[in-house]
């Protein structure tokens, strides 16, 4: 019996129906344009949140999770609908709103992935519970339905207006590979990405100023860039380029011109950094991951002094691009960098950020790694 599947039996009294789990996630580039239609380019990482759930013969909904002991949360799911009060357990009640679940449910939540690190520990919560009711209730959606589902419950349940980015990799990534999504209309490609056998790594640094993206400055910029479509009489940015962008400017306030600038050239970036991948030019990825974060920092304003800090310090040790990932406002930091420099990079940074009087940072790597999957079922 694996540990949650001991803690569900602990808490509840009853060993669970399923296990279902999914991860979180890095996103190479392609940050903050999900939202207007852009191109991304995300990976799942390694550490997943796990669920295990079993169909009850009430009405009543419980859960519980492996890292808050002796609390269990208990609804009834007719109740269940936007504007309930809650704290944590409403990602996991958003979905079951969301998939239409109209009978009770226990679940036991064992999350592994860092909370507030940008690395969308919300999205691996959100698609293992909808992975786990999926399959639970026989419900038959696919998984581009599961991610739209799962974005319906944060945007619309919890209250986070985020893109479609985070869900869609959680679930759809699979293992060796990069996922170029396509979110105006979900379709995928996935790119392989090595950067072990050209003797790279991808350190993730988690600058522990935690963010949330529920304090407005997520919505205030993604409100300029809907402004600014309205202004410019268009469905979205990716219709944009900088030419055209360039030429509208009159039309936009100065704070939606950059916002917008930054979307438009993140869009590029990103096809860019594929066809760079697909020639194995891992100088010229880094570059984009440079410029990525330079207007991140600068147009889109979102960065923080945690996370320059350590991309700062990153580059200056030798690596090849760094750049702010996640929402931002806190978070982690990526860098590529050469494997046999891995001690010396992060030396470097737990320097720079205490010459700074910063909390230490927290360093770690990862794979491209599976989307999300039923563990096991009874």
């Amino acid at each position: 019996m694996s540990r949650i599947e001991e803690k569900f039996l602990e808490t509840f009294g009853e060993e669970p129906d399923l296990v279902a789990a999914a991860p979180g996630r890095v996103n190479l580039i392609g940050e903050h344009i999900d939202y207007s239609d852009g191109f991304v380019l995300p990976f799942a990482i390694k550490d997943r949140t796990l669920v295990a759930a079993r169909k009850r013969s009430d009405s009543t909904v419980r859960i519980a999770s492996a890292q808050r002991r002796n609390k269990v949360v208990t609804v009834d799911i007719n109740q269940v609908k936007p504007g309930l009060k809650g704290e944590w357990e409403r990602y996991a009640l958003g979905v079951l709103w969301s998939l239409g679940v109209k009978d009770g449910v226990d679940l036991m939540i064992d999350g592994h992935v860092p909370l507030g690190a940008g690395l969308s520990s919300s999205a691996a919560l959100e698609c293992s519970v909808a992975t786990a009711m999926n399959h639970l209730f026989d419900l038959g959606f696919n998984l581009e339905e599961l991610a739209r589902l799962t974005q319906k419950a944060e945007n619309q349940y919890v209250g986070v207006p985020c893109g479609i980015m985070d869900q869609s990799v959680s679930l759809m990534a699979t293992q060796g590979s990069a996922l170029l999504l396509d979110c105006r209309d979900l379709s995928t490609k996935n790119i392989p990405f090595d950067v072990a056998s050209s003797g790279l790594e991808l350190l993730i640094i988690d600058t522990q100023a935690h963010h949330a993206l529920t304090d407005g400055g997520y919505a205030e910029r993604r409100a300029s860039c809907e402004s600014a479509v309205a202004k410019l009489g268009i469905t979205s940015l990716r219709e944009l380029t900088i030419e055209k962008l360039q030429e509208s400017s009159a039309l936009l306030t100065e704070t939606e011109f950059i916002r917008v600038r930054h979307a438009v050239t993140e869009m590029k970036r990103v096809l860019d950094c594929v066809d760079a991948l697909s020639a194995s030019d891992f100088e010229k990825v880094g570059q984009l991951i440079n410029q990525s974060h330079a207007s991140l920092r600068d147009d889109y304003t979102v960065s923080c002094p945690e996370l320059d800090t350590a991309v700062d310090a990153a580059l200056a040790a030798g690596a090849l691009g760094s750049r702010m990932v996640g929402g931002g406002f806190g978070g982690s930091a990526i860098a590529l960098i050469q494997a046999s420099k891995t001690t010396e990079t992060i030396k470097a940074i737990e320097k720079a950020f205490s010459q700074k009087g910063f909390k230490a940072p927290r360093f770690f790597t990862s794979l491209p790694s599976q989307g999300a999957e039923l563990l096991s079922r009874r």
